[in-house]
């Protein structure tokens, strides 16, 4: 039979998941639905971008019940375990805050393993226990009543309660992780919170038998002598009482608000749960929530222990804890779900990469030249058709020697060799070495070129591109004509070991281009870096 009840149970849970399961497809910043008519005048705007934020929507209502332990703190210790139950119902107000009404009931015990005499103000125990008293007019302390034998007997007993409370509580819930910047949704929140409310309770002590007679001989013969300890103790205790809890406990309902025999306090209330999503109508909460009453009569005893009746009130308070589990549904037509389980951040997000809602302007961009820039962008409104441009619609001259790259018929022209002529090809001067290298009759025997390009590289490419291969053509043809003429490749790295280290892979590149794709022989070329001595990413062709 119990299990058919299980079975039967979790049939109706999985059936509520299952139905509900379309709901999550509902609340887009489309969905007019889901928008109550009091916000559609910004919704209105927000379609027509007037607007930059869409309207909170509808969400649904939370209503839940928990079941868990209920534990009184107070001066008599507490047994467990003792049970409570709760309900709320719980509205969001926004993404991290929403209010819960929450009723509470539960019932919680305690007993002292450790006797008390000086019970003699406490009006659940003085009346059925002889305790120490002081007599009005008398400096003499006294004790109890005279027995047969003309003595005072001194009764020890050990507290107990036994206290049915209830509350109604209203509480300010914050959602503390909801906004997510790296995930869409999450599938447990943590949230905590804090409420005031109005708690009703009435205490009661077990000092009589079920006959209406006191343990006075069981409560005299337990000893610290007799029994070697706190279990023992309270083993004796349970075995020799029983459970009336029929004698009402030390109360303030002579001067304090009640509600028939039960004493109404305001009381305070802090909170901390992990609620798990099971579907986007079910979920299930831990939760620990502790409650504050000015009161220090929860556990019936307020007095302090002190000998001969000089008893005083206790300056604390006792409180209550409630710690539980629970199930928890949304319900609500035409709604999201509450807002604490969704991620404002997710709109945004998805305008950023699909755009759905931004409205892109019109290109007005008016380009007279033809270049690719916007007029109204472009530093050279006149540029030669086919000439590539920067970003701002300028010519680009890589050499800066004048010549714009589409006219240059020397693309990177070494400083040394500019001025240029209109074709951007610079004369370079004669090396130290061939102005005297003179031949019989005063002549020079050999004019060596020295012309050469410069080549360019980029970032730490060490391999040679199309206008690299190009330039090393002219530079072997150049060589070719001049067979005795020899040239040296200079590259000028960083002082950092990777920075020279890449300099002359460089340079030994070219010179294996020279040497096996155009033929030239490798004692006419040297190659040489230098340091700081110019551009990293630019290795010059030199003439000796």
């Amino acid at each position: 039979m119990v299990s058919k009840k299980y079975k039967f149970l979790l049939g109706i849970l999985l059936l509520a998941s299952g139905a509900f399961a379309q709901v999550g497809g509902r609340g887009s910043v489309y969905d007019s639905s889901v928008i109550p008519a009091k916000r559609m005048a910004q919704q209105n705007e927000f379609w027509n971008s007037t607007y930059n934020f869409p309207a909170k929507p509808r969400n649904m209502w939370e209503i839940g019940v928990s079941g868990g332990m209920f534990t009184v703190s107070g001066d008599v210790a507490a047994k467990l375990p003792t049970l409570g139950f709760a309900a709320h119902v719980r509205k969001a107000f926004g993404y991290v805050f929403s209010l819960r009404l929450q009723y509470l009931n539960g019932t919680g015990k305690g007993m002292n393993w450790v006797s008390s005499q000086n019970f003699g103000k406490n009006q659940g125990w003085n009346t059925k226990y002889n305790a120490p008293v002081r007599v009005p007019g008398n400096p003499d302390r006294t004790v109890g009543t005279l027995d047969a034998t003309g003595t005072r007997p001194l009764d020890q007993v050990f507290y107990n309660y036994k206290v049915k409370l209830q509350d109604l509580s209203l509480q300010g819930i914050v959602t503390l992780n909801n906004v997510r910047f790296h995930k869409q949704k999450t599938g447990m929140v943590i949230y905590g919170g804090a409420g005031i409310g109005i708690s009703a309770f009435q205490t009661k002590v077990n000092a009589l038998d079920a006959s209406g007679n006191p343990y006075t001989t069981l409560f005299n013969s337990i000893t610290t002598t007799n029994y070697s300890g706190r279990k023992s103790i309270l083993k004796a205790l349970k075995a020799g009482m029983d459970k009336t809890y029929e004698t009402d406990a030390d109360n303030e309902l002579t001067r304090r608000p009640k509600l028939g025999n039960n004493t109404l306090k305001p009381s305070g209330t802090v909170l901390i749960g992990l609620a798990f999503k099971l579907s986007n109508r079910i979920n299930l909460a831990i939760e620990d929530r502790w409650s504050f009453v000015k009161t220090d009569l929860l556990d019936g005893q307020r007095w302090q222990e002190h000998a001969w009746g000089d008893a005083a009130l206790t300056s604390d308070f006792d409180s209550y804890n409630y710690a539980s589990i629970g199930l928890n549904v949304n319900l609500g037509a035409k709604s999201v779900q509450p807002l604490w389980w969704l991620n404002p951040l997710d709109y945004a997000y998805d305008e950023l990469r699909n755009h759905r809602n931004v409205k892109i302007p019109k290109n007005d961009c008016n380009d007279a030249d033809g270049d690719g820039v916007c007029d109204h962008l472009d530093r050279e409104p006149n540029t030669p058709a086919g000439c590539p441009v920067d970003t701002h619609g300028v010519t680009r001259d890589t050499d800066g020697d004048g010549v714009p790259d589409c006219k240059d018929k020397q693309l990177i022209t070494p400083t040394e060799c500019q001025p240029v002529n209109a074709d951007g090809v610079g004369k370079c001067p004669e090396p130290e070495c061939c102005k005297n290298n003179t031949g019989m009759g005063g002549d020079k025997a050999v004019q060596c070129p020295c012309d050469y390009p410069s080549l360019g590289f980029k970032g730490n490419v060490l391999t040679l591109n199309a206008d690299n291969r190009a330039m090393l053509a002219t530079v072997a043809a150049k060589m070719k004509a001049n067979p005795t003429c020899t040239i040296t490749i200079n590259g000028y790295p960083e002082a950092s070991k990777a920075s020279q280290a890449n300099c002359q892979k460089r340079l030994d590149a070219i010179k294996k281009y020279l040497v096996e794709k155009e033929g030239i022989s490798a004692d006419r070329i040297t190659t040489n870096c230098e340091v700081g001595g110019g551009d990293k990413n630019t290795v010059d062709v030199k003439c000796n």
